[in-house]
């Protein structure tokens, strides 16, 4: 499995774990981990996105949120995990 924190993966199938820090409270950290899956559109010629939410703004320490993602990597044959620390207050 490939760990990376780069934006635009070349992988189908990765995951993508995002963790920053919670608005509300200083010391505390979210974490939003989604798997994205790339899949041909068979009545058009382009790719189309699947983004499916495992984790999504829960309360996890970076590290958590990675170990969490890893495991599910290696259960699913995933080959990439994507994070990205984000700014406080994160995206939606």
């Amino acid at each position: 499995m490939d760990e990376r924190s780069v934006p635009a993966p070349s992988e189908p199938d990765y995951l993508r774990v995002r963790v920053f820090q919670d608005p509300e409270q200083d010391t505390l950290t979210l974490a939003t981990i989604e798997r994205i899956v790339y899949k041909p559109n068979e009545k058009r010629s382009w790719l189309a996105q699947r983004v499916k939410k495992l984790v999504e703004k829960k309360p996890m320490t970076p590290d958590a949120a990675l170990g969490f993602a890893r495991l599910y990597a290696q259960r699913k044959r995933i080959k990439l995990v994507l994070t990205a620390v984000e700014p406080e207050g994160g995206s939606n």
